[in-house]
């Protein structure tokens, strides 16, 4: 495998350091335990708490369907993640990168960066509260205290994969206990427990709550996350060893996220057991809520195990925010820095807002701040929901291992269902903003348009593959027809004739109208562009997995046209097709180029023009379009 590839693995320090090749049985299963445990401490983070208790506390247990609903939710988009990196070795971002216009790509990891520091946010205000509330200091120290962390994230990537996930489990694990004795002290209604799985919204504020539980329990961070640390197993790559690593790894996902299910709705059972059964409907904030347990309770412990699961929560999902970040920046950007700066990037963007917040407003806000922070988690879902299902839709990204109709149709109505709360919830807050603000022109010319800007991407992203014919295939960019079926020719004055081809069904015709007009003795030469985000880049010295298909493919057409006795030769340029192409063309001595057109190809055409508007603009001999 060449350098390039290998410096393009996501998560390169730990890409396929545990061996499940040589187990058997339930070791092999063991194997391929492990990314899913990463994964759940970000649906079990203070932010989680804090939404939970919010819930618990205003409805009783009236929301526990909203965490139900949501744990089948993240179940389906985690397995979908899996999948992803499991078949095409790529993760959602990687993805993203190389299928979307850099525009597009920058915009995606400017909103992935904004999920990430709002987890972080939370990560932060809860490991600080839960300081503060076991040692008693400062939350203003505590938040500070937290920077020390990136140490420990450091010494457990340095020590393997295996060791940083036995370290998550085993903070899973206090999480757990520490929630099976709070249920015991609380003594909560069974029969209310069973109704609050019937689904419900008591009123507006109540969709608020469920909305900011859904951000909080399918993480859009997760997603990018899971796809990557699914290719730390190493395993066979055939049908068979795929398929396999896909079973394991959904079992591995069902386990942890029914776990973290259980975390979430002991949090709530807990709020509505104790508040709401007192009256205390207003317990949102994390500190009231440990001062409040110990006296409704009858025990100590209870105000202690809540506190040290706090830390558990935050210090175990602050490790995965990390992780994700580094993702996101390699995948998207392409731009790798060592896991010490990024940690510390991604703690700083979180602490200074946390710490503006807690000198401005005081500490009594942290409550609203983990809320909103979840909201806003929600509202970037979409944006890394909508490519996920799209890729693993795709039957030539997938090989053959694309999700079917049926999950195809769930993922859809699950990305429906997490848009449509978002758009309401957004119209509803602009509404409000502009009723109660004494300048509301200043919300017209600056959130309004930007939330028309973000609903446009959303609708791009959803319908562009659509309304688009043309495709970027991350792993393999096979064509659909290579054989070239040509008839008796006739022989015409034109001698030199470039002919550009895409590896697509109008190649073969363009092809054909190219030796009709020159005939046997004419010269062809045909030329293709590599366009990879690596061809943009290194240009003829990427050295790629796509450049070598294209090599290959080239092949095939000369090969198939040299030996009918036509005289050929072949240029393969890289970057973007109608700067090289023209190039190529104005260089060499051409008497006409001749191009496949597949017609309208929708959105992408209105906003950047297609290669041939381009190309023919740019060149001095004649332009022949072969129309498919």
């Amino acid at each position: 495998m060449n350098s390039e590839a290998v410096k393009n693995r996501s998560l390169s320090e730990v890409h396929a350091s545990v061996d499940a090749t040589t187990k058997r049985g339930w070791r092999k299963l063991l194997a391929f335990m492990g990314p899913a445990y990463l994964v759940s401490v970000g649906y079990m983070d203070p932010g989680n708490w804090a939404t939970d208790l919010a819930g618990g506390s205003q409805f009783g247990y009236s929301l526990l369907w909203v965490l139900l609903m949501s744990n089948i939710m993240a179940l389906l988009l985690q397995s979908l993640s899996a999948r992803l990196g499991i078949v095409t070795q790529r993760d959602l971002a990687q993805a993203s990168r190389e299928t979307y216009t850099p525009f597009i790509n920058y915009i995606l990891y400017f909103l992935a960066e904004i999920a990430i520091a709002a987890c972080d946010l939370a990560e932060v205000l809860g490991m600080a509260i839960g300081i503060n509330l076991l040692f008693d200091i400062p939350l203003l120290y505590g938040v500070l205290i937290t920077v020390l962390d990136t140490f420990l994230l450091l010494f457990l990537i340095n020590k393997g994969i295996r060791k940083m996930e036995a370290f998550i489990i085993t903070l899973v694990a206090i999480i757990g206990l520490s929630f099976v004795f709070e249920m015991i002290f609380a003594q909560p209604e069974l029969h209310k427990v069973i109704a609050g799985l019937v689904p419900t919204l008591p009123n507006q504020d109540a969709l608020y709550i469920a909305i900011g539980i859904i951000g909080a329990t399918v993480m859009p961070h997760n997603l990018y996350l899971h796809s990557s640390l699914v290719q730390t197993r190493k395993f066979k790559k055939d049908k068979a060893g795929i398929k396999q690593a896909i079973k394991y790894n959904f079992i591995d996902s069902t386990i942890a996220l029914n776990l973290a299910f259980f975390v979430n709705a002991a949090i709530l059972i807990l709020a509505a057991a104790t508040f709401y059964k007192s009256g205390m409907y207003e317990v949102a904030e994390i500190q009231d809520a440990h001062q409040f347990l110990a006296p409704l309770l009858g025990t100590k412990w209870a105000a202690i195990l809540f506190a040290v699961a706090l830390i558990a929560a935050g210090q175990s999902s602050t490790i995965t925010g990390t992780l994700a970040g580094q993702i996101v920046m390699e995948g998207y950007l392409n731009l790798r820095i060592q896991p010490w700066v990024r940690r510390i990037i991604t703690r700083l963007i979180a602490i200074v807002p946390a710490v503006v917040v807690i000198l401005v407003y005081g500490e009594s806000v942290t409550g609203k701040m983990l809320v909103f922070s979840q909201v806003l988690l929600s509202l970037q879902l979409g944006f890394a929901i909508i490519p996920l299902i799209h890729f693993v839709s795709d039957k030539s990204k997938m090989k053959g291992f694309h999700i079917n109709k049926t999950t195809q149709i769930s993922a859809w109505i699950i990305a429906l269902i997490i848009v449509s709360l978002n758009i309401k919830l957004v119209f509803d807050e602009i509404e409000n903003w502009i009723k109660t603000t004494q300048n509301p022109i200043y919300l017209w010319v600056t959130v309004v348009p930007l939330a028309i800007g973000f609903l446009v991407l959303l609708l791009y992203i959803v319908f562009k593959p659509f309304v688009s014919k043309y495709k970027n295939y991350i792993d393999n960019h096979s064509p659909h027809h290579t054989k070239l079926k040509l008839d008796s020719l006739k022989n015409y004055t034109k001698k030199h004739i470039a002919i550009s081809v895409d590896f697509s069904s109008a190649d073969e015709k363009a092809i054909q109208h190219a030796v009709d007009l020159g005939g046997i003795n004419a010269h062809y030469t045909l030329i293709h562009v590599v366009e990879s985000v690596g061809a943009l880049f290194y240009g003829n010295k990427v050295g790629d997995h796509e450049t070598a298909i294209d090599k290959a493919l080239l092949d095939n057409y000369f090969e198939a046209l040299t030996s009918k006795g036509y005289t050929v030769t072949t240029k393969l340029g890289f970057g973007k097709p109608s700067k090289i192409i023209s190039t190529i063309v104005n260089e060499g001595n051409y008497d006409v180029l001749i191009m496949g057109t597949h017609g309208h190809t929708g959105i992408k055409d209105i906003l950047f023009g297609t290669t041939v508007n381009m190309v023919r603009h740019k060149i001095a001999i004649p332009l022949l379009l072969v129309k498919d």
